[in-house]
């Protein structure tokens, strides 16, 4: 009986062996644990820098956007091109009322202002130069009254480097005395266009027109890559739409030069 009870016992109780195959079991289930919650802060941060950058390249995408697509719908359907700024408004609040898609819809709301005053201006009151900064102007009050709430902050920022590529060009029209040919080829026909394009190249070459324009870019340069360093997606997007306006005002140069 003695036996049988000690046999039982010895049957029942685990070796040394299967004590230490479960210690190592655990330790390294443990290392495990510790590895993948070491490593999920440098995914995250990844994924996170990644989405930063396509915020970047999707604001240079949207700056360039009024001057391939807007500008034909706006010339000879401005109505349609007005009207579409309501889809784009509703398209935003759509994307930024699910969290996977709400930094889109947040630039697509800043970028929307963009839309509307390219369709105002272009559409109606593109003969006249001076009009062009005030309606483009036509979403700043909005926009600082976003920030000021902390609401909106890429679609915002998008629109203000937006706003000040804008600014800094029609300076350097203003500088360099280009207005009166913006006014003349917004009234010839096409045929003519490309003579008074080539005059104000002329008017580009020259020593003051060159001087200005590289004043310009340096300063765009420079307010468009000192935010990169931030790493916020507001930032990139308020750097993506300055640094674009200098691609937008090269394409202009090359057409004049083309033609």
């Amino acid at each position: 009986m003695i036996n049988n009870t000690l046999s039982c016992y010895t049957a029942s109780t685990p070796s040394i062996d299967t004590e230490f195959d479960l210690a190592d079991t655990g330790q390294k289930g443990i290392r495990q644990l510790e590895s993948t919650l070491s490593s999920s802060p440098s995914v995250t941060l990844s994924i996170s820098k990644r989405q930063t950058w396509l915020v970047f390249a999707a604001a240079v995408f949207l700056v360039t956007v009024p001057v391939f697509i807007e500008a034909p719908i706006v010339r000879s359907l401005p109505s349609l091109s007005l009207g579409l700024t309501a889809f784009w408004v509703w398209l935003s609040f759509r994307l930024m009322s699910r969290p996977a898609t709400y930094v889109w819809g947040d630039l697509l709301l800043g970028f929307s202002w963009s839309w509307l005053a390219g369709a105002i201006y272009w559409g109606w009151l593109r003969w006249e130069p001076l009009w062009h900064l005030p309606v483009e102007l036509i979403g700043l009050p909005f926009a600082c009254w976003c920030l000021a709430k902390n609401w909106g902050k890429v679609g915002n920022w998008f629109y203000l480097g937006s706003l000040l590529g804008t600014v800094l060009t029609d300076v350097y029209f203003y500088i360099v005395d280009l207005m009166p040919y913006w006014r003349q080829i917004m009234r010839v026909d096409a045929d003519v266009a490309p003579q008074i394009l080539k005059n104000a190249l002329i008017q580009v070459q020259t020593p003051w027109g060159q001087s200005w324009a590289i004043i310009l870019a340096l300063l765009l340069l420079t307010i468009g890559i000192s935010p990169l360093g931030r790493n916020q997606r507001h930032w990139y997007a308020f750097s993506g739409a300055v640094l674009s306006t200098i691609l937008v005002d090269s394409l202009f140069l090359l057409a004049a030069i083309a033609a």
